[in-house]
């Protein structure tokens, strides 16, 4: 199972709306006679490619799948059908499925067809690598992780806005390669003005994460790099309850524009699972940082701290006010992970519930 889980993780960041799935089949000697993992979306699941890959007869074997096989048509056929047709007689399944048009009906048909299957292996592992698609299937919302930069004093920007820049040039290549984890990455109006960001993995990922930009005013610039549709797609999600739509006529056509009925970053979450974003990157100013975590959107918190003091007590931080009164108010962050990049030093930790 550990085996499986480690070929699923091959595929990730490229599998969304799907899960990061993986597959190895046994023959009834025990030994390994193929394997496989869901690869990208649309292409074959991960049981469907390790029975491609079979060298020999399966019958009587078995295999091991860290999450339920799929039950339903989608792009590819149900995995189900696979399994039962190929004569394996034992199946162990890590997690059910928490997808509505699966979760326990594979199992279902596979005890009905004689196949014993066995549930629960290596939960945890499996839980932790799929957290991201079993979050929204279970809320309809994105697993969202904020991101910030800041100096040692904890300011992510002098007080005329500009940060650039705060951390060194390893930590800013790193952020390249987290931004390949994940489906969109969203920003504030704000941000696009001041900084006029790029956004993407710089060709780690193919296609690049979908850029979001949240905006209140759709105030935004005629010119911007998020306009260049060749580097990534952009998306303009604005509040229709204060934006001038008179402004919609900036926004080249290569872009696509949604609505949403107020500020309420929860409606961005659901608007981006509705589109099949497991995993979504928060890279906004403090403001929109602030609402995405009072509205409950934010899961982790990514912060890289640079050996630098910008002073100054009108100097930006990562967060507004949360308006906290005593100290059992305020957040509470689960055990965090830290390491060194260069003389930056990141901290990943998660909220608790």
């Amino acid at each position: 199972m550990k085996r499986a889980i480690h070929l699923a993780s091959l595929g990730d960041g490229k599998t969304s709306p799907n899960p990061m799935v993986g597959a190895v089949i046994l023959d009834k000697n025990g030994n390994i006679i193929s394997e496989g993992f869901h690869y990208k979306a649309g292409m074959p699941h991960a049981e469907a490619m390790a029975f491609n890959n079979l060298k020999k007869d399966a019958t009587g074997g078995s295999m091991y799948v860290n999450l339920e096989p799929c039950c339903h048509l989608g792009k590819t056929p149900p995995c189900v059908d696979k399994v039962i047709s190929s004569g394996i007689k034992k199946i162990y399944v890590s997690i059910k499925d928490p997808d509505k048009r699966v979760s326990g009906k594979g199992i279902k048909l596979l005890k009905e067809a004689g196949i014993q299957v066995h549930l629960g292996l290596c939960k945890k592992e499996s839980l932790e690598l799929n957290k991201a698609f079993v979050y929204r299937n279970i809320t309809d919302k994105t697993y969202g992780v904020l991101k910030w930069a800041m100096s040692i004093d904890g300011r992510i920007g002098l007080k005329n806005g500009k940060s650039k820049w705060i951390t060194n040039e390893e930590s800013r290549s790193l952020v390249h390669s987290f931004r390949a984890e994940f489906d969109a990455i969203i920003i504030g109006g704000n941000t696009l003005r001041k900084d006029n960001p790029i956004l993407t993995t710089r060709g780690l990922k193919s296609p690049e994460p979908l850029r979001v930009i949240f905006t209140k005013t759709l105030d935004l610039p005629s010119k911007s790099n998020l306009w260049n549709s060749n580097e990534a797609k952009t998306l303009v999600i604005y509040d229709s309850s204060t934006a001038n739509e008179k402004f919609l006529a900036r926004i080249p056509k290569c872009v696509e524009v949604e609505k949403v009925s107020t500020d309420n970053p929860e409606l961005i979450s659901r608007l981006l699972a509705k589109r099949g974003c497991n995993k979504v990157l928060w890279e906004c100013g403090p403001r929109l940082a602030t609402s995405a975590v009072k509205s409950g959107c934010i899961n982790e918190i990514i912060s890289f701290i640079a050996p630098k003091i910008l002073g100054g007590e009108n100097s930006m931080s990562p967060f507004g006010d949360f308006e906290f009164q005593e100290m059992h108010e305020i957040l509470d962050l689960n055990e965090s992970n830290i390491s060194f990049i260069g003389n930056d030093i990141c901290v990943k930790s998660s909220l608790k519930n």
